[in-house]
Formats: structure tokens, C-alpha cells, sequence
């Protein structure tokens, strides 16, 4: 199983912090944007060419991981 941890990086000079691919640019809410929109891991890898299939797995782990504990109340 690939470990997010060992893709993924957020840096405060990078992007303000948000978490990217390491070595890259690429911000991890734009893999899950175009997965979500119907975009296919091959899609992603043609036009991001310095993006792993490893890379778009870590994305969609560090989002699992990152929601995995939050409780979403319904509001009365």
C-alpha cells in the first residue's frame, strides 16, 4: 500500500502551505478535482508528466486520511 506520507508535503513558501506533491507545484486538491470530474489517472499522468500513478494514489489516501475522524453534524 503506498504511504501518502512519502508523496505528499506542505511547505508555508510553497502554495501557502497547501499540500502538494513533493518536488512539484502540483496541489493534491487538484488531483482529487479532476479525478472527481471524471478525469482518468492516465488523463492526469499525459498532461502533470512529473506525476507518478503512486502520486495520484497518495492523493486519494491523504484525503481518506484526512477526513477519516471528522464528524459532520446536521444542522437543526
Amino acid at each position: 500500500m503506498t504511504n501518502w506520507k512519502l508523496h505528499i508535503a506542505s511547505d508555508p513558501q510553497i502554495l501557502y502551505g497547501k499540500p502538494i506533491i513533493k518536488n512539484t507545484r502540483i496541489p493534491v486538491d487538484l488531483i482529487l478535482e479532476k479525478l472527481a470530474n471524471g478525469d482518468s489517472q492516465q488523463e492526469i499522468l499525459q498532461a502533470y508528466p512529473n506525476l507518478t500513478q503512486d502520486d495520484i494514489v497518495a492523493s486519494l489516501l491523504f484525503a481518506a486520511d484526512t477526513i477519516k475522524n471528522e464528524i459532520i453534524l446536521k444542522a437543526s
